[in-house]
């Protein structure tokens, strides 16, 4: 049998992950050492892929806090942080051991599966 998450505690990890994106969002648009961060990891048009993963955040967090659309929010959010393991974590895993990829990829790992969570849960 599936337990689900009550209502109340459903609410506060919706705000839980929406704060995170929000603030992630936010702090990409605002801070200019992120630019940087995108032109290093060899993406194509990091200034542009910065301010499209900026909004995205922005916007899905605004709609996973209001606990609507989440079956349109969710899913970016999810390539997100699966993208973000790779480009960001997974080097860490190849150069530094286990041990330091583990400690890196802590709130991707929380994050990746709350968003799962959300997903998974029917009511929208």
């Amino acid at each position: 049998m599936k337990k689900q998450l009550t209502k109340p505690l459903y609410s506060w990890v919706c705000y839980s992950i929406a704060f995170v994106f929000l603030t992630s969002g936010t702090m990409k648009l605002v801070v200019s050492d992120f630019k940087v961060s995108f032109a290093e990891l060899g993406l194509p048009f990091p200034e542009l892929t910065l301010f499209i993963v900026a909004i995205l955040e922005i916007a899905c967090g605004m709609f996973i806090a209001g606990r609507s659309y989440l079956h349109l929010a969710v899913p970016p959010l999810i390539l997100i942080m699966l993208v973000a393991l790779y480009l960001t974590k997974l080097p860490i895993l190849l150069s530094q051991g286990l041990l330091s990829f583990l400690f890196e990829a802590r709130l991707d790992i929380v994050m990746l599966i709350l968003l799962l969570i959300i997903w998974d849960r029917k009511e929208n």
